[in-house]
């Protein structure tokens, strides 16, 4: 047996419906996920006032020792801003720059650290489904919709409500354990990411389009509406 294809045998401890989106997003019978590239277009802004900024994005994903590495680019009042979030070892880093060389954001330390958690099992769940048979991941079925997933990397322990339609798509996940900041300031609300639009994109059924909200007592805040734009799935090493 081949086992570096992910089989029924690999998902059957898994929640039914995880189970039934591990099929829905064609998973099943294709090699196990260990790294993956992404790519996204989109609009976003860093305070509820600001306009939208365009951004592209890159990330790179490794899940074996986890790992991400996210790099995007934008404008902002006209001038060119980039942003590199870096995940590794347990430990995030995210930096802001204007012109390339003046930081405007400095991000680091625990609550950041468990915030980019969060964004990694994130990415796990709509970029590379197949990974969710780690045995990081510890499930618990909340209702014939949703499922309650908790990612444990290292000492770091978060947990996410996933969403599920009739269909078998993941629609939304929710995480209270992903910090809003600025790099000076670390808010907690509830981060959701509701997507729409699932298109088959390099041999996988995964969702077209996607929102970044985080869900405050005056109203919910949207950070950021992207597309999917590109990804590639790989059994090794790029």
């Amino acid at each position: 047996m081949n086992t570096d294809i992910l089989t029924e045998n690999d998902i059957a401890h898994l929640p039914a419906l995880v189970q039934k989106y591990l099929r829905y997003t064609k998973s099943v019978g294709q090699p196990k996920v260990k790294n993956f590239r992404a790519e996204f277009a989109g609009r976003m802004r860093g305070k509820p006032e600001d306009e939208y900024m365009d951004v592209n994005s890159v990330q790179y994903n490794f899940l074996q020792k986890p790992s991400r590495y996210f790099y995007m680019e934008a404008k902002k009042m006209g001038l060119p801003a980039t942003g590199l979030h870096v995940y590794k070892n347990e430990t995030a880093t995210f930096e802001v720059k204007m012109l390339n060389w003046m930081k405007v954001v400095d991000a680091q330390g625990d609550k950041m650290n468990q915030a980019e958690t969060v964004t990694l099992f994130n990415d796990m769940c709509f970029i590379a489904p197949a990974s969710l048979i780690s045995p990081s991941i510890t499930w618990e079925s909340v209702s014939d919709s949703t499922v309650k997933g908790v990612y444990k990397n290292g000492n770091i322990s978060i947990s996410a409500l996933l969403y599920f339609n009739e269909k078998g798509e993941l629609i939304n996940f929710i995480s209270k354990n992903r910090y809003e900041t600025d790099g000076k300031n670390y808010n907690n609300y509830p981060w959701a990411t509701p997507v729409e639009n699932y298109r088959m994109i390099n041999g996988y059924m995964l969702p077209g389009k996607a929102k970044l909200i985080y869900q405050k007592p005056e109203g919910d805040f949207h950070v950021r509406r992207t597309r999917f734009q590109k990804c590639n799935v790989q059994p090794e090493g790029f």
